[in-house]
């Protein structure tokens, strides 16, 4: 079990063993005994819309209406008793139609009737959802295409020991002013991760939210794939063709909180507040304006875990990012807390449903797809997160390293890099539990947004829009290329097992992200990414593309997360760090002006060749180091030394032969 690896979990040891056996019970509960969850969780092939050639079927549960009707442009969107939905049991009902009566491509709603009021709905399980672009109205669409997708790469198997992830968003990944579409990633952007070297993809705003600028994260219908990125069919070949480049692909699931609109989202459905969610305050989020969902109903708890199945076995998706972990955990949603010590873990403020309905949804993600990658989004740092749930733990592959930001930013905008702390950095770049796999990055999309600041601006600012050719030398530009390029290497050669970054931070992009709304004007100028900047010989932003590249196949081609980092040698005074991982060494200084020549250190006994230097002249460097130097480490007082030239500002990368 978990506190058996941890002595400071001894104290709650009941309480983990307490959750280990309800999780076990609400399994049974949910499955039977010995069957899997997998086989039980069915409801999206009950509820929402069906056919065969003869009929359509349209399924809702809404226990609390008294009547329900569907309306679409087939009826004249008329309420009337031919189109009355029946009551079947159990707060179900149905509709059966001929199927010519209602083609592939109809629009339709509910409307629900309820003791004291009715109103228009969407369907809990409708599977796509279109905006009207005249008057804004979302429809649910019957999306029945008479040819199915012939997928062309079923046997992938998905990096899921050490992912490198690419973090994106398909409707800002054109270089025009608009919403990006499935195909033009496909197309345009898919090359470029794959040229990159990353090998997991994952994806932000998939469910459909009626606001764009959410980013995704206020979600109205859970099966259904936002319809202003493209079809189903179009996702699905981007999906095809990223498995066909070895790339995984990784959904950002939003099961944390639903959007707070009645009439796109399932928080009044059938007229109550607690069909799915909590009622009153406790299914309100203070912060986000959101419905809060009750984990501990067996309908939500069925509602979610079919959403997972739907996007596996229909999209072929790899894996998840559990949005929202924290807020999920906590009844207080982790809110203005600090997570100082364990108790905070254990006194009384957890959501115990919803912990046991992550473990059942990470059981179930696996018993579909054993390689399936799973990922918390969790800022408290609760133990046993990413442990397996046999031991006592919640059963994610790894949590997100989200500190590791925070960090960053603390020590760009809050100390000279003179000042920076070689053992500090060190320290809270590798301070990860030992029984839990984590992803580290440096900066995500939370950096990028309009109210924060990406590190290259940090780092430039505006001498990001006036100094980037390569004609010109500007001082803060040469800092700001060689910290950029530094912090990106010390981040992921101290990362536990897996890496991320954010679609365009690789080359710096030198533009906030803000969706259309009106403080903008509903401008689409900075919900964009300029790929362009980077393909301009005549611009340094190709440089930092070109070290991302060449740092991420270099991690990918010799699996060296799967190594753990050793601390070979620390100078706070010359602030240099170097240490080892496996049969390569990373030797970074910090110091923004002395370089130092004969560096020594204690290193494994071997030959050592140069394999990565951010100083290199392709990289934007001074190229002060030659690359064709041979390393070989000499006995010095009954111990193996290496002497290495570090320039300033730079990093060197060795691998032992």
């Amino acid at each position: 079990m978990i506190y058996d690896t941890d002595p400071y979990l001894s104290p709650y040891r009941g309480q983990i063993d307490r959750r280990y056996r309800e999780l076990v019970i609400r399994k049974q509960e949910l499955a039977g005994y010995g069957r899997r969850i997998a086989d039980a969780v069915n409801n999206h092939l009950y509820y929402g819309v069906h056919a065969d050639r003869k009929e359509v079927v349209f399924r809702e549960w809404a226990p609390n209406a008294t009547a329900m009707y569907v309306i679409g442009d087939f009826n004249g969107w008329q309420k009337n008793a031919e189109y009355r939905m029946n009551p079947v049991g159990g707060g179900n009902w149905e509709l059966r139609l001929p199927a010519a009566e209602v083609p592939h491509g109809s629009l339709f709603k509910w409307i629900v009737e309820w003791n004291g009021g009715s109103g228009e709905r969407l369907p809990a399980y409708a599977v796509r959802c279109v905006q009207d672009p005249e008057t804004k109205i979302f429809s649910a669409q019957v999306w029945l295409p008479p040819r199915k997708y012939r997928w062309r790469h079923t046997r992938f198997v998905p990096h899921n020991r050490c992912p490198l992830i690419y973090e994106a968003h398909i409707g800002m990944s054109s270089e025009e002013e608009k919403v990006a579409s499935f195909d033009e990633f496909r197309q345009n952007v898919l090359p470029r991760i794959r040229d990159l070297g990353y090998n997991t993809l994952q994806i932000m705003a998939l469910q459909e939210h009626p606001y764009y600028g959410s980013f995704g994260y206020q979600v109205s219908n859970f099966f259904a794939l936002s319809s202003r990125f493209g079809t189903p069919e179009e996702f699905k070949a981007l999906v095809d063709e990223a498995h066909g480049m070895g790339i995984a692909v990784v959904m950002d699931l939003v099961h944390s909180h639903a959007v707070d609109n009645e009439v796109e989202g399932i928080g009044m459905l059938d007229g109550t507040e607690y069909l799915y969610c909590h009622a009153g305050a406790r299914g309100r989020h203070p912060a986000w304006g959101s419905r809060c969902f009750n984990y501990g109903k067996p309908s939500t708890v069925h509602f979610l875990l079919s959403n997972i199945k739907f996007w596996m076995e229909e999209y072929h998706i790899d894996g998840f990012r559990f949005d929202g972990v924290t807020s999920m955990i906590y009844l207080d949603h982790g809110l203005g807390k600090d997570f100082t010590d364990y108790s905070c873990y254990f006194d009384g403020n957890q959501d115990e449903d919803a912990l046991l309905y992550l473990g059942l949804a990470n059981t179930m993600i696996k018993e579909i797809n054993p390689k399936a990658i799973t990922i918390a989004e969790d800022v408290s740092g609760m133990p046993g997160l990413a442990a397996p749930t046999g031991v006592g733990g919640i059963g994610f592959d790894f949590r997100l390293s989200m500190g590791i930001a925070d960090h960053w930013i603390k020590w760009i905008k809050e100390r000279r890099d003179e000042d920076w702390s070689m053992g500090e950095i060190y320290y809270e770049l590798t301070n990860k539990r030992a029984d839990e796999r984590t992803v580290s990055y440096a900066e995500c999309h939370d950096q990028a947004l309009v109210g924060d600041k990406t590190i290259i601006f940090r780092l430039m600012d505006k001498e990001m829009y006036t100094a980037m050719n390569k004609a010109s030398q500007n001082l803060t530009v040469e800092r700001g290329m060689a910290l950029h390029k530094m912090i990106r290497l010390v981040t992921i050669a101290t990362a536990g097992d897996g890496y991320l970054n954010f679609m365009g931070n690789e080359f710096g992009h030198p533009e906030w992200i803000d969706f259309p709304r009106e403080g903008n004007g509903w401008s689409y100028f900075y919900a964009r990414r300029q790929w362009s900047l980077s393909d301009n010989p005549d611009l340094r932003y190709g440089e930092l593309r070109d070290f991302d590249r060449a740092m991420i196949h270099l991690f990918a081609e010799n699996n060296i997360l799967t190594e753990r980092p050793v601390q070979l040698y620390v100078d706070e005074d010359r602030k240099v760090l170097i240490f080892a991982r496996g049969c390569f060494i990373f030797a970074l200084n910090f110091h923004p002006s002395e370089s130092v020549a004969d560096f020594k250190f204690r290193a494994p006994a071997g030959e050592y060749r140069q394999v990565l230097d951010t100083d290199a002249p392709e990289f934007g460097g001074f190229g002060r180091n030659d690359e064709n130097t041979a390393h070989f480490t000499v006995r010095d007082n009954d111990c193996d030394t290496l002497s290495l030239y570090l320039p300033s500002r730079s990093a060197i990368v060795l691998k032992r032969k």
